[in-house]
């Protein structure tokens, strides 16, 4: 039976410790119960995962050091083998132990640990190669959800150092940012679910190459290119300008043109598109049809003419496919945007945040919701192209590819 465990009830907010932790409030309380810790750590002990809340994800956690835990996280997600993994250890003094420390380094975790920054450097020799997938680096961070600090304190007496924790979801699929997604997208191959509330930043980590000599930042996250660059007092350049053609640079998870992705396709619309859409939905929805109304469906979907003016406007960010050729008329769609669909329209529809933390923080949750209603396909308003909302960006873009 599987079984998940709650940490508090959700939207309780922890105390930021760091930068990166002060963008968000921490959800869930400060502890889980005792009896429940204790089957964590004696689960990890025996070679098992569990689900793990962090302030990004929830993360599928297995022992580091152990190749056959390890290799268990890649049988459940359906993981690709040359797909590294990220350690999750309890301080920069042990992500040390790990791989070769710089100084930039130091700065870095000084700044955002504990907190959603990744960062890749040189795995050290005498380290478990089992996350690295074959590489000579190691990807480390230090999470600030106080469930996982307080699980890397109990696992410290029985000699587990780095808890190895990709997204607690099938491999491609949409990330969980509550206990409930990893529990409807991987069932009982997860007998223990630690529940610490929805996630707070709600996006994976900011990941950053310091292998190489030059910081390159390889995943847009919680954590913004100017901060880092900020930090280090030197150019962070960003991977999806030069870094992703370099034959060098190390393999990270997320980093594929698909991910992210929900079961039916997602399309992702400029707002001219979305305003040019309404219009022409408004104008030929059926007389009979009511009034979207948030998180609830219509009874009229789209007309012919919709679709035409669907398959007329460009997407206006990456190359998403040709969907408007397989949306039936008739068929329901589901869409987030800023602006509901005007009256009579008839759709599923949420309300899209105009703040960029707001809404990655619940991107993942409004796919999961919207992907669950059998609707044909989820339409969503690209955001603004501006630096804050860079991570929100590159998971729908990912998402619709």
């Amino acid at each position: 039976m599987m079984e998940t465990r709650s940490a508090a009830q959700e939207g309780q907010s922890g105390t930021a410790s760091s930068p990166a932790a002060a963008s968000a409030p921490v959800a869930g309380a400060a502890h889980v119960g005792e009896a429940d810790l204790a089957r964590a750590v004696r689960m990890l002990q025996a070679g098992g995962v569990i689900g793990l809340p962090t302030e990004t994800v929830y993360g599928l956690a297995a022992n580091a050091a152990d190749a056959g835990a390890v290799a268990s996280i890649y049988r459940i997600k359906g993981r690709p083998a040359d797909h590294p993994l990220i350690v999750h250890v309890a301080s920069a003094e042990a992500a040390a132990r790990w791989a070769v420390w710089s100084p930039q380094a130091q700065q870095l975790a000084g700044a955002f640990w504990p907190g959603p920054l990744t960062l890749v450097l040189p795995r050290r020799p005498e380290a478990p190669p089992f996350a690295s997938a074959g590489q000579d680096t190691i990807a480390l961070r230090v999470s600030s959800h106080p469930v996982f600090a307080q699980l890397m304190q109990a696992l410290a007496p029985v000699g587990i150092t780095g808890l190895a924790a990709p997204s607690a979801n099938r491999f491609g699929r949409i990330s969980p940012s509550r206990a409930a997604h990893v529990r409807s997208g991987l069932g009982e191959a997860v007998p223990l679910v630690l529940d610490g509330g929805p996630s707070a930043v709600g996006v994976e980590s900011t990941i950053v190459d310091l292998s190489r000599g030059q910081p390159v930042l390889l995943r847009p996250g919680g954590i913004s290119l100017q901060a880092l660059s900020d930090c280090l007092g030197v150019p962070v350049r960003a991977a999806d300008t030069q870094a992703t053609a370099e034959a060098d640079a190390p393999r990270v998870p997320g980093a594929l043109p698909s991910h992210y992705a929900p079961s039916v396709p997602v399309r992702l619309l400029p707002a001219s598109a979305v305003q040019a859409l309404y219009r022409e939905w408004a104008r030929e929805a059926d007389a009979q049809g009511v009034g979207a109304e948030e998180g609830s469906p219509g009874r009229s979907f789209w007309s012919e003419a919709g679709m035409q003016a669907l398959a007329g406007e460009p997407a206006g960010f990456g190359t998403p496919p040709a969907l408007p050729v397989s949306l039936q008329p008739g068929q329901p769609v589901a869409l987030w945007t800023l602006q509901p669909p005007p009256e009579r329209a008839g759709a599923f529809w949420r309300r899209q945040p105009a703040d960029a933390a707001t809404a990655a923080r619940h991107l993942y949750d409004t796919l999961h919701q919207l992907d669950a209603l059998g609707v044909q396909a989820i339409l969503v308003e690209m955001p603004p192209d501006t630096p804050e909302w860079r991570a929100v960006r590159d998971r729908l873009t990912r998402a619709a590819a």
